[in-house]
């Protein structure tokens, strides 16, 4: 008996014969076969559905636009799910065997992690008309592709120093950045719209800043925004973040200056200019971590590829329209 590690720790002991996944009975409609098993309408409905009722919330009222978006969910659903049928046929050719009592520990901790306990589970599991044991079959199958994605792809991909370099060569534009000001603000929130006394306290208070008052200080005591506590401190922001009036208002500023009582409809600004950046190209040394991170991903997404096409290429698959 050949023993390998499981994640975090799991012995996979060799095993006989295949694992037969198929349903015994189909009521709802084949979309796919793959080897022994089958793959219906109701199972790719079941799989994407959370993704469908965020689609329906986001296009309400856009029932063209939800069509044509929730049948890319549909497809690129049964298209995970041949790839998992995939991959535990595969499992299961290479003879690997799950022991029950670790599939029971997962099962306790997906419990605890995700329902607190087995009544909330229940519950939730009898409002989608599903079973317990299909919850543990789905734990089972998720641990499954979690270990062989883990065994077939490589998790520590090494990306040379070169190919850094010739990527961030390649897309400047990607690294662009505009015009940028490290700001700080005090936002004063009016009662209502003929509310003047907001402005009045604004004037005030850039009066007590220009006599030597610390803008930071006055924001922490003043300011009605999240930021009160920083002392107003937006840190570094584009043109772009701001309303027009304040972009407007805040790059005419040199560092170190206030700007006048900057007034809109509902709201009060006062603005410090502390330093300024022209536009520019980030440094490579401040990209190069991420610029390493995508590349790693574009990578293992390449790898993860060519290993499903080699698992396609030994099974027998059949979709249907």
């Amino acid at each position: 008996m050949k023993i390998f590690r499981f994640i975090p720790i799991l012995a996979l002991a060799l095993c006989a014969g295949p694992r037969l996944h198929a349903d015994t009975q189909i009521v709802d409609g084949v979309l796919a076969v793959i080897n022994d098993t089958v793959i219906t309408r109701q199972q790719v409905e079941d799989y994407i559905r959370p993704a469908i009722d965020s689609l329906r919330r986001q296009y309400a009222g856009q029932p063209e636009a939800f069509d044509q978006k929730s049948r890319a969910v549909v497809n690129d659903g049964l298209d995970q799910l041949i790839e998992r049928q995939l991959i535990l046929h595969d499992f299961d050719a290479q003879g690997y065997r799950m022991p029950d009592s670790y599939l029971d520990e997962m099962v306790q901790d997906k419990i605890r992690d995700a329902y607190s306990d087995r009544v909330t589970l229940m519950k939730t599991l009898q409002s989608e008309g599903k079973t317990f044991e299909s919850f543990r079959e789905d734990v089972r199958d998720q641990a499954i592709e979690t270990f062989m994605r883990s065994k077939n792809v490589a998790q520590e991909v090494v990306i040379s120093p070169y190919k850094i370099e010739t990527y961030y060569q390649a897309h400047q534009d990607d690294f662009k950045m505009e015009d940028e000001i490290k700001l700080r603000m005090i936002v004063l929130n009016k009662a209502s719209a003929d509310d003047t006394n907001t402005a009045n306290l604004a004037r005030e208070i850039r009066d007590q800043i220009k006599g030597g008052a610390s803008f930071a200080q006055m924001a922490t005591i003043h300011s009605q925004d999240s930021l009160r506590s920083q002392g107003g401190d937006r840190g570094w922001v584009e043109r772009s973040v701001l309303r027009p009036e304040l972009a407007e208002a805040a790059f005419a500023l040199k560092p170190g200056q206030v700007s006048d009582v900057i007034e809109t409809p509902e709201t009060c600004y006062l603005m410090l200019v502390e330093q300024t950046r022209p536009s520019h190209v980030k440094p490579l040394n401040e990209v190069r971590d991420e610029i390493e991170k995508n590349l790693r991903a574009q990578e293992q997404a390449r790898l993860e590829k060519q290993w499903i096409a080699k698992l396609k290429a030994k099974t027998f698959i059949l979709q249907f329209p």
